[in-house]
């Protein structure tokens, strides 16, 4: 599944726009006019996407703190005893200065107070809400207790958030301290030592053979330069395409979980991500295969996503989860252990939900061993590169010495 941004005329002949998943743009037009959409235009959304389009999203977009605002703040309402339309009006006064969630809440309670189910009226909201969310939804309407599904959705999406803002805090500083590595070497190699090569020339002696390495790789440099920043470019466009493309995005994506640390760092967060929303899913009354086909929708990492089709694919035969799960070979053998424990026992979702927890903390840890490694090596390494230079500069200055001497 790829992710596209659209703009379409709804029944109202009002211009709506959002973010959907679907296999190719034909299949995401499709899916908008069976749903009464009328499709203006219809992108994948990646780097490539014009930036007038792609400005008109970061403005108009709902943030997924919003949403997790809004559920919260409904499943307290709704618990407390006060009814579905009432608590929307409620929201949507609460929502105060932030237009998009106010104009949110506004088309849910109209279409709310015309018999509409909250379902069915949030998933008109131009892609806003995921699958998994407006499953969880209809679950807990049909199961008549909306307001405590509201509250499990409500914590499922702030630990999913709290996993998502882990990894991205965690790869900040090493980012930053790379960056400015590379700043460092760039700016000594095309400013620094250029001035010392003119020296160099000048004295009229044969350079030892490190400083005359450094000399002529500033000078490469400094001329080449452009080739430099356009092979980055290159390099960055390539695996833009790449990870854009589902069948080459596969392939990456399981090279990347047999790296070290980092595919250790993949998985436990695929799995914390999988077992959560499965567990969370079979908590709520859903089936083990309309489950598994929502969960597949929520996996970043496509190679993981094509063996959870496979196992649905086994389960549907008749396997059990832990039987399809091990011919796989991909799940830790605690985590397995673990699902089968939870099928035999009858309390999956409970085990699965304990999984996921097990997990989160396993992720932190691979974490923290990767930073620990990662900036030590990037500060080592840019202090020898460094020292490198600084001593084949020092070695031709003592040369020249000699010479005058």
């Amino acid at each position: 599944m790829a992710l596209f941004f659209y703009q379409a005329v709804n029944s109202a002949g009002e211009t709506v726009e959002g973010e959907r998943e679907a296999i190719d743009e034909n299949h995401c037009v499709q899916q908008l006019q069976q749903e009464g959409y009328i499709p203006l235009y219809v992108k994948l959304a990646t780097s490539q996407t014009f930036l007038g389009v792609a400005l008109t999203r970061q403005r108009g977009a709902l943030a997924q703190k919003h949403i997790m605002l809004f559920t919260g703040e409904l499943a307290t309402l709704l618990e407390s005893g006060l009814p579905l339309d009432r608590s929307l009006l409620v929201l949507m006064d609460l929502a105060g200065e932030n237009d998009n969630l106010a104009k949110l809440i506004g088309r849910v309670l109209e279409k709310v107070k015309s018999g509409v189910s909250l379902a069915d009226a949030l998933e008109l909201q131009a892609g806003v809400f995921s699958k998994f969310y407006l499953n969880m939804i209809r679950a807990g309407e049909a199961g008549g207790n909306l307001g405590e599904v509201l509250s499990r959705l409500a914590s499922y999406l702030e630990r999913s958030q709290e996993l998502k803002d882990t990894v991205s805090t965690a790869l900040i500083y090493p980012t930053i301290l790379l960056v400015m590595s590379l700043a460092s070497l760039f700016i000594m190699l095309t400013f620094v030592v250029p001035q010392f090569s003119e020296m160099f020339a000048s004295a009229g002696k044969a350079l030892p053979l490190s400083t005359q390495i450094v000399i002529n790789l500033a000078d490469w440099l400094g001329r080449y330069w452009w080739a430099v920043i356009g092979g980055m470019v290159g390099v960055g466009a390539y695996f833009n395409v790449q990870l854009s493309q589902k069948s080459t995005k596969q392939v990456w994506d399981g090279r990347f979980l047999a790296l070290p640390l980092v595919g250790e760092m993949i998985l436990n967060k695929e799995i914390a991500n999988v077992t959560r929303t499965l567990g969370t899913l079979l908590g709520n009354g859903v089936s083990i295969l309309p489950a598994f086909l929502i969960v597949r929708e929520t996996v970043d990492n496509l190679y993981i996503a094509s063996v959870l089709e496979e196992t649905q694919e086994q389960i549907k035969q008749g396997k059990t989860l832990f039987d399809a799960l091990e011919q796989k070979n991909i799940f830790p053998k605690m985590a397995m252990q673990m699902i089968k424990m939870g099928e035999e026992t009858g309390h999956l979702e409970e085990m699965l939900l304990r999984v996921a927890s097990i997990y989160d903390k396993q992720l932190s840890v691979a974490i923290t061993r990767f930073l620990a490694l990662l900036e030590p090596t990037l500060i080592i390494t840019l202090g020898l590169m460094i020292a490198g230079i600084i001593v084949s500069i020092l070695l031709a200055i003592l040369s020249v010495n000699d010479l005058a001497v």
